[in-house]
């Protein structure tokens, strides 16, 4: 899907790392909460409260679960997170352009 319909989004943005990850929170109709963004060429670790999957829209990632190996996410792809755990993320080159999604 290309695009979200009916949604909610909150104006003001999510500012992480002093601007190396910037999203915006979207609500579509039925409640469901999602993350829209980019990561600029960073090294950077999230902590995670609830399982995510992280969708690769443009760009690519090296990615690293709590205590796994990096692997690599490119546009179309996407790769998923435990809730209450954290992972790495590296971005070089281009932008790191997702969509996080929230269980």
């Amino acid at each position: 899907m290309s695009q979200f319909d009916n949604v909610s989004v909150i104006k003001k943005a999510n500012v992480y790392f002093d601007g190396k990850c910037v999203s915006h929170t979207v609500q579509l109709a039925d409640g469901t909460k999602k993350s829209v963004g980019v990561i600029l060429p960073a090294t950077l670790t999230f902590n995670t409260g609830v399982a995510e999957i992280m969708e690769t829209v443009a760009g690519g990632c090296r990615y690293r679960l709590k205590g796994g190996d990096w692997q690599s996410s490119g546009a179309g792809q996407s790769f998923t997170v435990p809730g209450n755990s954290s992972f790495d993320i590296e971005v070089s080159g281009e932008p790191y352009h997702y969509i996080c999604h929230f269980a």
